[in-house]
């Protein structure tokens, strides 16, 4: 798609109030509230690392490599086309003049330069979808973010960046790009088994867990539904699927709680379905995977996430040392997915703090949904401290 289309695309979309009036900066007003001041209570900002956060373009950057399939670039596909959009439109880019792909990343930088120093973005590198074979297939693939990318802009902007390979397990050089990627700083791995054709239990992924666990890089692994993927893979997002990686001394960072969708319960033989949440759930109740298995909190704030699952998150403190903060950026730009209103309604926000979180995400989604997960209580209950200061969880000191 051509930028200049991409931004009238987005001028409908804020006229229809699906994408709002991108600002820079934080207005002085946001400076003395209440609800902006408590973020950094009991937080050090060089502690907090945001573990989940996407790069996207059109691949019309400085060798950017990424790729996007036709099908989310093309109105002929009037749904995959959308998402895609309201994506890209996150990053504001009818402001901007220049490529696509770097313009989402000056956004980037803009947001991070509001927040406090020492405060990182893990980004997400994404694999091809492979054949069976471990052949890439890039026409079916979703899209496609190359490691050297995520990599390069890690090394260009090591204050704000830190960067997450993806490597498709099927590959035959699939151990050497990861002993590659860890030795390049890699923090972590991230699949996303629907898109990418990954079966968890396939013995190939077997031999890479036992890598991930000799080289102690987690592993975070989309759970539950997808809604951006349209194929017959959608069931290797099981969480019980995942026992194999724990089996094999694997640290499973299960990305969204897998808060969303239901799955086979595959313990009774598939006869009945569970929502994923409560699959992922009993995988955490298992003592044999404390240390092992963790989720990350990106995302849990969307409309179409149940409340209760929130409030289960925020009142189970014991696993309070096992979620991991990270935004899924760029969904916290898009206004229709994540309601402060809403959540307020369902008695998990002060209404007091509605006006001014929505204030700040005209400004920067990025802290916006960090200071709305911060000021999220449920009769009492809050994420605590732990729940953000990530950094200790990807960057472990030497043995």
């Amino acid at each position: 798609m051509r930028p200049a289309l991409l931004r009238l695309v987005r001028r409908l979309a804020r006229i229809c109030g699906l994408a709002g009036h991108c600002r820079a900066g934080l207005p002085e007003a946001l400076q003395a509230s209440p609800w902006l001041n408590g973020v950094w209570r009991d937080l050090e900002p060089q502690a907090v690392w945001d573990c989940h956060a996407h790069l996207a373009g059109l691949g019309d950057g400085a060798n950017s490599g990424i790729q996007v399939a036709r099908r989310l670039s093309s109105p002929l596909h009037p749904i995959l086309f959308a998402q895609y959009l309201s994506y890209i439109n996150a990053a504001c880019l009818e402001d901007f003049i220049g490529p696509v792909d770097e313009n989402y990343v000056q956004r980037l930088l803009g947001q991070m330069r509001d927040l406090p120093s020492g405060v990182k973005l893990m980004l997400l590198a994404f694999d091809h979808f492979h054949d069976d074979s471990g052949h890439p297939q890039p026409e079916a693939s979703t899209f496609h973010v190359p490691d050297a990318y995520a990599r390069r802009l890690a090394a260009a902007y090591p204050q704000f960046f830190e960067w997450v390979a993806s490597i498709h397990p099927y590959r035959p050089d699939a151990v050497d790009r990861l002993e590659e990627a860890a030795a390049s700083g890699a923090r972590a791995v991230k699949w996303l088994p629907a898109a990418q054709n990954i079966d968890p239990v396939d013995a190939r992924c077997r031999v890479f867990y036992a890598a991930l666990a000799r080289l102690d890089l987690p592993l975070i692994i989309h759970c539950g539904k997808e809604q951006a993927v349209h194929n017959d893979k959608l069931h290797y997002g099981n969480p019980l699927l995942l026992r194999p990686a724990l089996e094999a001394g694997a640290r499973v960072v299960v990305a969204h709680c897998a808060s969303f969708g239901e799955d086979a319960d595959l313990d009774d033989g598939g006869r009945t379905r569970k929502s994923s949440f409560h699959l992922f759930a009993r995988l955490m109740e298992d003592a044999a995977w404390k240390g092992r298995l963790f989720g990350d909190i990106s995302a849990i704030t969307l409309r179409n996430r149940k409340p209760e699952i929130l409030k289960t998150l925020l009142q189970r403190e014991d696993w309070h040392a096992r979620l991991l903060n990270g935004s899924d950026y760029p969904l916290p730009g898009i206004l229709p997915i994540i309601s402060p209103a809403s959540l307020a309604r369902a008695g998990l926000l002060p209404e007091g703090a509605v006006a001014d979180l929505k204030t700040l995400r005209a400004y920067n989604p990025l802290y916006f949904d960090l200071a709305l997960k911060r000021n999220l209580n449920w009769q009492g209950a809050r994420f605590s401290p732990q729940v953000f200061t990530t950094r200790s969880f990807f960057c472990k000191p030497p043995a």
